[in-house]
């Protein structure tokens, strides 16, 4: 018997950096979605000064056959990026790639669990 072939995709969208190590955490988070979802397709993407980008993160998932894409911005405040930058590319997504269903998640920093897990480190 074969696995189906996926048809949902995660995109984990941050900043970006110039440092190598600054995407490890966004790298594990896309390792640990793997484990946990492994017929979920998973990308990282950043917004700047780091590669790839959303459009490309994006392409890549069309190409193979993905046709449900959850964006996750990975952002801790909702500044600029998510307030503006982000609803832009997705336009341009959509337009791009009407066949594919997009669903833009909120900035990570406005989940009530993120909120409570990192108070919760804070007082450990």
């Amino acid at each position: 018997m074969t696995a189906a072939h996926p048809t949902r995709g995660t995109i984990l969208l941050a900043h970006g950096s110039r440092d190598p190590l600054w995407h490890r955490p966004v790298e594990a988070v896309a390792e640990r979605i793997r484990q946990l979802a492994p017929s979920n397709e998973v990308r990282c993407a950043y917004m700047e000064m780091s590669t790839p980008d959303l459009a490309a993160s994006t392409d890549e998932l069309v190409h193979l056959g993905i046709s449900i894409i959850t964006i996750v911005p990975m952002f801790l405040g909702i500044g600029k990026h998510a307030r503006e930058d982000i609803p832009v590319l997705l336009a341009r997504l959509i337009a791009a790639y009407p066949q594919v269903t997009f669903d833009l998640r909120p900035a990570i920093g406005e989940d009530a669990q993120i909120i409570e897990l990192m108070a919760r480190i804070a007082l450990s």
